[in-house]
């Protein structure tokens, strides 16, 4: 039968036939049918289906052709067609064959010659092409042309801080730095006496009256810089402000004399491992100086001037082991647009500690600059649980030296860490003369030359005693240290990083951190941006207690462990919201909690809502912890249980950094940790990089290596890539869990 069918004959067809009855849905709701193309698809259910994932094989495929198109001429050409065939998958990308004895050949490049790699710090910048033996060691500073110098600023005081008294204009040194520092710091005298007695070495019973009374009497001498053989060559400043340069940067910025015409100011980018929120009023200032700083070391330690040359380039980027994504994403962004790199890759600092040592499992302990960081690596991989992060480093040991040396009567008693001059004398003074070794304590005569632009050379001498030893084994102590403003002006500028869907904080953590979360929360109280910490205290703040019946003592570690996940995804902090009661909401505006724990209603507490007050709590809290504890809890958490690797990675505890070359540190750092854990004495070894290999550079050394090898295809991020994609494939291209 010809004609038109009717709806149920259709519908019957399609296997949609009504099965209501004809019912009419008078009072039924509207439901819309499944989209049938949708309910079937298998869009993104596999990884061949992603661009990253299409991108990676098209390459593997066409670099196959490509090896296969050689070796085929090859063979036509050869007379004999007994050319040698390549290797297949090796490691390390082909390198040109030479003779021994000659360089590579005619023509080919070197192995790693397009690659750069980069490790910016808060105080020094290390970077090199990947086919170099070291890399180029800068400052990481920028010096702008400014109203005024950063020791004429008015509102800061000088470093170290000395106690204001009234009316005592001359203040005895004894009491400049107040009764907490003076008391932890002949705790600490008296402490090494007793371990000195122990270990029967001779003990001075008047050594400290013998270098006071030194360094009171003894005046400096005078040398003419004509004289000085070792006078400082200065940058020089055209006295025009029309004419001299808007920005200077590295090691030449720290030669401008303070007194130049026109003046300059020092801005420092990172700081603590963290953005120096501090010192800036504009997020965009902040990264144009960080551009500006690596741009400047690519044009004149590398020899590249010419930017548009820099799309032939790829670029390692070393990253902290506990990153903030911001910090990552800003990096990537940076990396591709400004300076226009054709791929870059990133790789942790403990992973790549171990690629330049050449070990695959390790405890790796990297004292910085201004923090140390502590992570277990395992066959390649950073263990995530085993990572800390400590705010403190070298530069805190040189202002604790200067400290006490100014505790006993340093003869130039005006010496001031932010005028540039007397910062570089104090690291000179840091590195000559401090020492962790008990046979080097005694009283010891030194003298170091005051260098200042436009005046005289002065040569001063002192004495000193313990002082070379206290000093470093702050890293034991560090309460010995000045960290009054090191949490000021933090997420001032640049706010956290939140999860695109449920809009809670993402940034990584890890039980080892927060185990020194932990440790610090009870000393959490007037000093601190958050809410103090007490148990009173947090089960009345509304977001302490799990259930809204019961009311949970404070453990930040059981708190974040209820939320902890395997990616970084879960980003918990621990303590309670602020005393305010309404927390920032990254959209914009106030979180007011209407409900909680301790609330009237008794209602559950939004999960966003409280993790919100538990970052911004973290984020009032400084992590510090003693070294040989926090490499205890490190070690612990990534052992896991397993006896057997704990032993392995103490056995394997490897220091890397310029905070850790004080003499004798590894020997007393591994007497520490076998008196904190005798059981485990045989086991514990401390040791650093093999090979000889400096401690400060074998971090860059490992990404260099890192960018050399074929393996790490997976891992370069593409201009293409990031076009479409953008920070997104950081999820992709990783070698940890993003």
């Amino acid at each position: 039968m010809v004609g038109k069918k009717s709806g149920k004959a259709l519908l019957r067809e399609e296997g949609l036939e009504r099965t209501d009855n004809d019912l009419e849905f008078t009072t039924w709701p509207q439901v819309n049918m499944i989209n049938q193309k949708n309910y079937y698809t298998e869009y993104l259910k596999r990884d061949d289906q992603i661009l990253v994932f299409r991108l990676q094989n098209e390459e593997t495929r066409n670099r196959m052709t490509r090896e296969a198109k050689d070796r085929d001429r090859a063979l036509a050409q050869s007379n004999r067609g007994e050319f040698p065939l390549p290797e297949a998958d090796a490691d390390i990308e082909d390198e040109p064959v030479a003779e021994e004895g000659n360089g590579p050949v005619a023509g080919e490049e070197v192995l790693g010659s397009k690659v750069i790699v980069i490790h910016p710090g808060s105080q020094n910048l290390r970077i090199g092409l990947a086919s170099d033996a070291l890399p180029r060691t800068i400052p990481m500073v920028i010096a702008r042309k400014w109203k005024h110098n950063e020791s004429e600023e008015t509102e800061s005081e000088p470093r170290p801080k000395r106690t204001e008294a009234d009316g005592d204009d001359d203040m005895e040194p004894e009491r400049q730095f107040g009764t907490e520092f003076a008391s932890q710091f002949q705790t600490m005298s008296a402490d090494l006496k007793v371990r000195m007695r122990n270990n029967k070495r001779g003990v001075l019973p008047n050594s400290k009256g013998l270098v006071v009374n030194y360094n009171r009497r003894t005046l400096p001498d005078t040398i003419s810089e004509h004289n000085d053989p070792l006078r400082v060559e200065w940058t020089e400043v055209p006295p025009n402000p029309d004419s001299a340069p808007d920005s200077i940067c590295g090691q030449a910025a720290l030669r401008i004399p303070d007194n130049s015409q026109p003046r300059y100011k020092l801005f420092w980018p990172l700081r603590n491992g963290w953005y120096n929120e501090r010192d800036y009023t504009s997020k965009n200032l902040l990264y144009e100086d960080i551009v500006v700083i690596i741009e400047d070391a690519i044009k004149s330690q590398l020899g590249l001037r010419r930017k548009k040359e820099w799309t032939q380039f790829g670029c390692v980027f070393i990253i902290p082991d506990l990153y903030e994504r911001r910090y990552v994403t800003d990096s990537l962004e940076m990396l591709l647009r400004e300076f226009g790199f054709g791929r870059v890759c990133f790789i942790q600092e403990s992973l790549a500690a171990t690629f330049g040592a050449g070990y695959s499992s390790a405890c790796i302990v990297d004292i910085g600059a201004q923090k140390t960081s502590i992570c277990c690596v395992e066959e390649g991989m950073c263990i995530e649980n085993s990572r800390m992060n400590l705010k403190y480093g070298g530069a805190d040991v040189t202002e604790a030296f200067i400290r006490m040396l100014l505790y006993d009567h340093f003869p130039y008693a005006d010496i001031d860490l932010r005028r540039r001059y007397d910062f570089m004398v104090a690291e000179e003074l840091k590195q000559k003369f401090c020492t962790m070794n008990e046979s080097d304590i005694s009283v010891q005569l030194y003298d170091f030359h005051l260098r200042v632009s436009g005046q005289d050379t002065r040569k001063y001498s002192f004495k000193t005693y313990d002082e070379v030893m206290l000093a470093p084994m702050g890293f034991f102590n560090p309460s010995i240290f000045d960290n009054s403003e090191k949490l000021t002006g933090r997420r001032k500028l640049i706010p956290r990083s939140y999860d695109l869907y449920d809009s809670s904080p993402n940034d990584p953590v890890s039980a080892a951190q927060l185990a020194v979360y932990q440790a610090l929360a009870p000393q959490t109280g007037k000093g601190s941006s958050a809410t103090a910490a007490t148990n009173g205290e947090n089960a009345s703040s509304g977001f302490a207690a799990s259930t809204p019946s019961r009311q949970q003592p404070f453990n930040l570690l059981n708190r974040f462990n209820e939320n902890l996940d395997t990616t970084p995804r879960s980003s918990v902090a621990g303590s309670p919201a602020p005393e305010g009661g309404r927390t920032p909401n990254p959209g914009g505006g106030y979180l007011t909690p209407a409900v909680g724990a301790g609330g009237a209603s008794g209602g559950p507490v939004d999960p966003n809502i409280e993790k919100v007050a538990l970052a911004e709590e973290r984020d009032g809290i400084l992590p510090t912890m003693s070294l040989d504890a926090a490499i205890f809890a490190s070690v612990t958490q990534g052992a896991r249980d397993d006896d057997r690797k704990l032993r392995d990675f103490l056995g394997s505890i490897m220091v890397v950094g310029g905070g850790g070359k004080v003499p004798g540190f590894t020997t007393l750092l591994e007497e520490r940790l076998r008196e904190m854990r005798p059981i485990f004495g045989k086991d514990i070894l401390v040791g650093t990089p093999p090979r000889e290999l400096d401690s400060q550079v074998v971090v860059w050394k490992g990404g260099s290596v890192f960018g050399k090898l074929r393996g790490t295809n997976d891992s370069w991020i593409g201009q293409m890539e990031y076009d479409r994609l953008g920070s997104r494939l950081l999820a992709y291209k990783c070698m940890w869990a993003w």
